[in-house]
């Protein structure tokens, strides 16, 4: 199989709000952000899908090697050598890349997060990191913007892992896994045993309350961030943080249902979303 049709079957694939958003980009900035898409979603299912850790460790020091030889310009696997084929992907720095790798790795030993400042590196790694490299992709910055955009990137990668981690409470937790901080549960008066057990107390709705203001504020930071001059080549970013604050503000409306169930977009609204953000950014 091609690998840009591999990386295309892979993203559409997923129904990811990311896909959404870069479907109306032209087509080699299309190509280049699907093929680091696929890397990105390759990475994730090593942690999500291996069982055995070191088995995952095997995988993951397989990737090491693979950007190495991405960095080298001889890829193997189809979504590093879709991205090298690309002129905007090619330029990915394999630094960055390594980071996510590093983040995902943090999934084989940190169940837990004693604070936010914890939580914070592994957001950066496996979120941030990925919104700067995708900012990259898309372009269209001049060089006095470069700093604005590279922490307006981070703070809407932030906001995106942020929502992702209110989404999956229930969904983590039968992974064995707690994403929010342990001393924010302290501080509301959440037990462990009301997550793992999908117990809605009040005080979990409060504490949920508390994560939804701060992802809205991350939101907010990265808007502001941005140079309007650049939001016309950012639009697939804003496009993909219009859905996922949609989504947000639904799992608030809906009372944060998350330890039980999942909200979601439809795909018909995701189109929607993404297309009025891209007629008007």
């Amino acid at each position: 199989m091609d690998a840009h049709q591999y990386c295309q079957e892979r993203a559409a694939a997923s129904g990811s709000s990311f896909y959404y958003s870069f479907v109306l980009l032209p087509p080699e900035a299309r190509r280049a952000i699907t093929a680091f898409y696929a890397l990105c979603r390759e990475l994730d299912d090593v942690v999500d899908e291996c069982h055995e850790r070191q088995v995952a460790e095997a995988k993951l020091d397989w990737w090491r090697g693979e950007i190495a030889r991405f960095a080298a310009g001889v890829p193997e696997h189809p979504a590093t050598r879709a991205l090298f084929d690309t002129q905007q992907g090619r330029n990915a720095p394999a630094a960055l890349l390594l980071e996510i790798v590093d983040g995902m790795a943090m999934d084989l030993d940190c169940l837990r997060y004693p604070d936010f400042k914890s939580l914070n590196l592994y957001c950066y790694r496996v979120a941030g990191v990925v919104g700067e490299v995708a900012a990259a992709i898309f372009g269209g910055s001049r060089s006095e913007d470069d700093r604005d955009i590279r922490r307006y990137a981070h703070e809407l990668g932030l906001a995106f892992q942020l929502t992702n981690i209110i989404r999956d409470v229930g969904e983590d937790a039968r992974r064995g896994r707690i994403y929010l901080p342990q001393d924010e549960l302290a501080r509301f008066g959440v037990a462990e045993a009301d997550i793992l057990n999908g117990r809605s107390t009040p005080e979990f709705q409060a504490l949920m309350q508390f994560q939804f203001e701060r992802a809205s504020t991350h939101y907010e930071s990265a808007l502001a961030a941005l140079p309007a001059r650049a939001r016309r080549a950012q639009r697939p970013g804003l496009a993909m943080a219009a859905i996922y604050r949609t989504l947000l503000d639904e799992i608030r409306r809906a009372g944060f249902p998350v330890l039980n169930a999942r909200v979601s977009l439809t795909p018909l609204r995701k189109l929607w979303l993404a297309g009025r953000t891209w007629l008007f950014p």
